[in-house]
């Protein structure tokens, strides 16, 4: 599954990779591979922005703004009952990415 599309806040500091593959482990869509030793990002569409990589991350290799984008906006309609949101549009500015 894509979400929007360049909006995710994703980024991997090579440098501090240590090619472990935990975050690979605990992604749940696949975003991430280890490849010559280090994490590369495969897809950044696919990342819902949930923190899983970064926050299993020991070595502070992944930075993420979970709680944002379209991951949040899934979450906040489950507890308000509402339709889901990722964009800025109307009333849904706190939605925004």
């Amino acid at each position: 599954m894509k979400y929007l599309k360049n909006v995710a806040s994703l980024e991997v500091d090579i440098d501090a990779c240590t090619g472990c593959g935990v975050c690979i482990e605990v992604c749940p869509h696949n975003v991430l591979a280890v490849e010559k030793r280090k994490v590369v990002i495969l897809d950044k569409d696919r990342c819902m922005e949930c923190g899983a990589c970064a926050g299993n991350c020991a070595f502070g290799a992944l930075r993420v703004d979970k709680g944002v984008g379209c991951a949040a906006a899934l979450i906040n309609s489950i507890i308000s009952g509402g339709e889901p949101s990722c964009d800025c549009s109307g009333s849904n500015k706190s939605a925004c990415c």
